[in-house]
C-alpha cells in the first residue's frame, strides 16, 4: 500500500484534517467500544467498514453495560465533547495554555455550559457525560481546590487526557518538542504517571505530522525520541510489529500481543486487573501505541488506520480518535461521506473547531517569534552572539 497523504498540505487543511479526522474516528469507534476483535466480527457478520448502528439496536436505551448512551448512528463521544472544550479554551486564551488555564476555563465550560450531548440525545452539561476520570477534573480543581499543576495525581491512570490533546500539538504545528512540554503542563491538571505521559507524546505526534514531509516513519522515530519509560518501550515494540503489516487483519492480535506487557487492564477490557490504572513506570496506556501503530501499518491513510483502530476493539473510540488526528494532520482526507453523516447525526459542526484553531494557531506564532526576538535582543545585549534574521 502506498502512503495517501498531502505532505504539501498548508496549516489549515492539517488542522481541519486532525480535528475533523479525531471526531470522525471517534463515531465510528464508539460503536464498537469495550468489545474484543472476534466479537465484533460475530456482531457485525464481517469487520466494520464505516458507520454502523448501536451494538444493542433499539435497545441501546436499556440495555447494559452501555445505557443510556446511543452509541452508534455516527454519534461523537466524550472524547469529541473534551476535544472541542479545550479548542474553546484556546479560544479564549489565545496563547499557550497551561494547567491554570485549564482550572480558569476548561473546568467551566464543563460545569456551567449545556451543550448538546449527541449520546444523550439531548441537551445536558458535559460534566453529566464525561467519564468518572474526567470529573476527576472538576473534584479537585473545583471542589478539592487542587493545585492545578498537580490536581492529576490521584486520578486512575488511563487516556482521558491524551485522548483530546490533539489541539496542542495543532498549536505547536512541527514543533513536537514544544507540543510535548505543553500537554504535559495541560495534562498534569487530569492525568498522572504514564496518562499524563501518553497525553505529552500524542501532541507531539500530531505535531509532528504538520511537518512538511512527515511521514508515518518520522511521527514514530519523533514519539520515540521524546517518550518516556513504559510509554516509549510501548509505542517501540507495537511499532516494530507493525511494520511487519500492510492490512489491519493480519495485524490486529499481533499489535494486542505486544502491547500486552504493557497495558495494565487486562485480556478482559470490561473486568480490569486488580493493577489496572495504577501509577508505574514501567506501564502505558494501550490506546497511543496501537494508534501509531495502525497508522503505519495503514501507511499513512486515513480510512485504513482508523479502521484499524475500529476494528481492534476495547477503547477503539479513543484509539480511532488519536490515530484519526495524526492521519488527518499527515494530510491524508477524511472521507466525506463519513464526515458528513457524523456532523449531521452528532448535530454538530465539526469544521468550525478547525477553523477557529487555526485562527488562533497563527496569533500564537505570532506571538512567539516577538517574544522569541525579544529574547534574541536581550541575550545579545549580555554580550551572547546577535541572531540575524
Amino acid at each position: 500500500m502506498q502512503p495517501k497523504t498531502h505532505q504539501n498540505a498548508p496549516l489549515d487543511e492539517r488542522i481541519t484534517g486532525a480535528l475533523v479526522g479525531a471526531a470522525v474516528g471517534d463515531a465510528l469507534g464508539g460503536s464498537v467500544e469495550g468489545y474484543s476483535p472476534e466479537q465484533i466480527l460475530e456482531r457485525h457478520g464481517g469487520r466494520v467498514h464505516g458507520i454502523v448502528g448501536p451494538w444493542h439496536g433499539d435497545d441501546w436505551r436499556t440495555a447494559r453495560p452501555l445505557a443510556p448512551y446511543h452509541k452508534g448512528d455516527g454519534h461523537v463521544t466524550d472524547d469529541t465533547l473534551m476535544t472541542h472544550a479545550l479548542v474553546r479554551v484556546y479560544a479564549r486564551v489565545r496563547d499557550h495554555l497551561d494547567a491554570y488555564a485549564i482550572a480558569d476555563h476548561l473546568v467551566p465550560d464543563l460545569m456551567t455550559e449545556p451543550r448538546w450531548i449527541p449520546e444523550l440525545e439531548g441537551e445536558a452539561l458535559p460534566l453529566q457525560r464525561i467519564f468518572l476520570a474526567e470529573k476527576w477534573l472538576v473534584t479537585r480543581i473545583h471542589y478539592g481546590h487542587a493545585d492545578p499543576r498537580e490536581a492529576g495525581s490521584g486520578n486512575i491512570v488511563n487516556c482521558g487526557a491524551a485522548m483530546y490533546m490533539a489541539p496542542v500539538g495543532l498549536v505547536n504545528a512541527a514543533d513536537p518538542r514544544a507540543a510535548y512540554a505543553e500537554a504535559l503542563d495541560v495534562a498534569g491538571a487530569h492525568q498522572s504517571s504514564y496518562g499524563r505521559e501518553a497525553a505529552g507524546v500524542l501532541a507531539a505526534a500530531v505535531a509532528a505530522a504538520c511537518t512538511p514531509g512527515a511521514t508515518p516513519d518520522s511521527v514514530v522515530s519523533t514519539c520515540l525520541a521524546l517518550a518516556k519509560d513504559g510509554t516509549r518501550d510501548a509505542i517501540e515494540r507495537v511499532c516494530e510489529e507493525a511494520a511487519r503489516h500492510t492490512d489491519f487483519e493480519s495485524a490486529l492480535r499481533p499489535l494486542r500481543e505486544a502491547v500486552t506487557p504493557y497495558d495494565t487492564v487486562g485480556p478482559d477490557y470490561r473486568a480490569p486487573s486488580l493493577g489496572a490504572r495504577r501509577p508505574s513506570r514501567l506501564h502505558a496506556i494501550e490506546e497511543l501505541p496501537v494508534a501509531l501503530g495502525m497508522v503505519l501499518v495503514a501507511r499513512g491513510d486515513y480510512r485504513h488506520a482508523v479502521l484499524g483502530a475500529v476494528n481492534y476493539g476495547r477503547d477503539c473510540d479513543s484509539i480511532a480518535t488519536m490515530a484519526g488526528a495524526v492521519a488527518g494532520a499527515l494530510g491524508s482526507p477524511v472521507p466525506e461521506d463519513w464526515a458528513k453523516t457524523v456532523a449531521e447525526a452528532s448535530r454538530l459542526d465539526l469544521w468550525e473547531p478547525a477553523a477557529t484553531l487555526t485562527a488562533v494557531t497563527r496569533e500564537i506564532f505570532d506571538r512567539d517569534v516577538a517574544r522569541r526576538r525579544a529574547h534574541e535582543k536581550a541575550f545579545a545585549s549580555l554580550g551572547g552572539p546577535a541572531c540575524s534574521d
